[in-house]
């Protein structure tokens, strides 16, 4: 045997040695998602085309805002607005850990400076006024950012003349900034009524979950209220209420279809239904202006019955 088949057999015996080792589980969970409600094993490039829905059991998985402005918008069409807003510490609020150690934090799993990201894009075409919310920061809790952000986005519809939607997926309003988070409830309802009196058009989408203060404020004050299959909306939750009330509640209780069973919301729409309805809600709800109606003064009054 010669120097180089000596050497080749020895490569084959250490390849024949060697033992691949498994995925890890950051590398597993980056290949697979598992449905959380029929359980199925799902390439995760095949969800992401599928616009993040379970091909087996049409379950709709918890998307980011970014992914959802993907989803909505027309390519390249998004234009962000106030993304320098950014939370900051009023009260000092210290639980466990500081609230502005939580930020951080937040910041960081998000990507994002708050809950919300608003701007103006088009819908197939229709120029809106759009925001959307992320769960994943800080629990799409609202705080002062977010009813400022909402604010000021009607603010934005009503200059350009746009309809206004507002995609929700929150825990509701933002503990460790106490009453200052309580008024953005206030804050945000109020810039609705003046998007009404301009006479021009609200849509709100509720997704997986829609709780508390967003609820209780402009996530129910749309003209027209969607919601995705399966999503949990309320205020309180299921627990909270069945202690309360000392009863058990049905198993659908709080769901989109149980909502829309009771009247609470206008319509249930699969997500890749949804660009294409927003579309179609906005043609058949054309811009009115708004024109109020102004009273005769006595004088016009007695006038026009003089001429009678």
């Amino acid at each position: 045997m010669d120097l180089k088949e000596w050497f080749a057999n020895r490569r084959k015996r250490q390849e024949n040695l060697e033992i691949k080792q498994p995925l890890t589980t950051e590398e597993y969970c980056a290949l697979w998602k598992q449905c959380f409600q029929c359980r199925e094993l799902i390439y995760t490039r095949d969800l992401h085309s599928n616009l993040s829905v379970c091909p087996k059991c049409q379950y709709h998985f918890r998307i980011g805002a970014q992914e959802r402005i993907e989803q909505l918008t027309d390519e390249g069409s998004f234009k962000e607005l106030d993304s320098s807003l950014s939370s900051t510490d009023p009260l000092k609020f210290f639980d466990t850990a500081s609230y502005s150690n939580r930020l951080e934090e937040a910041s960081k799993k998000s990507g994002l400076r708050d809950a919300i990201i608003t701007g103006i894009a088009s819908i197939q075409g229709k120029e809106v006024a759009l925001g959307a919310m992320d769960f994943a920061h800080f629990g799409g809790s609202m705080g002062s950012v977010v009813g400022e952000k909402v604010a000021r986005l009607v603010e934005a519809g009503i200059e350009n003349h746009l309809p206004v939607i507002i995609v929700s997926s929150s825990g509701g309003a933002r503990m460790q900034e106490g009453i200052f988070s309580l008024m953005q409830m206030a804050k945000t309802s109020a810039a609705l009524e003046s998007l009404h009196e301009a006479g021009l058009m609200y849509i709100s989408v509720l997704t997986e979950p829609t709780y508390g203060g967003v609820t209780a404020s402009f996530a129910f004050l749309g003209d027209i209220i969607i919601a995705e299959p399966g999503a949990r909306i309320g205020f309180a939750g299921r627990r909270v209420i069945e202690q309360t009330i000392r009863q058990k509640l049905p198993n659908d209780f709080q769901t989109a279809e149980y909502l829309l069973k009771h009247g609470q919301i206008d319509m249930v729409v699969e997500r890749p239904k949804l660009a294409e309805t927003l579309a179609r809600m906005i043609d058949f709800h054309q811009v009115i202006e708004f024109r109020p109606r102004v009273a005769k003064t006595k004088v016009e009054a007695t006038s026009t019955h003089r001429e009678q």
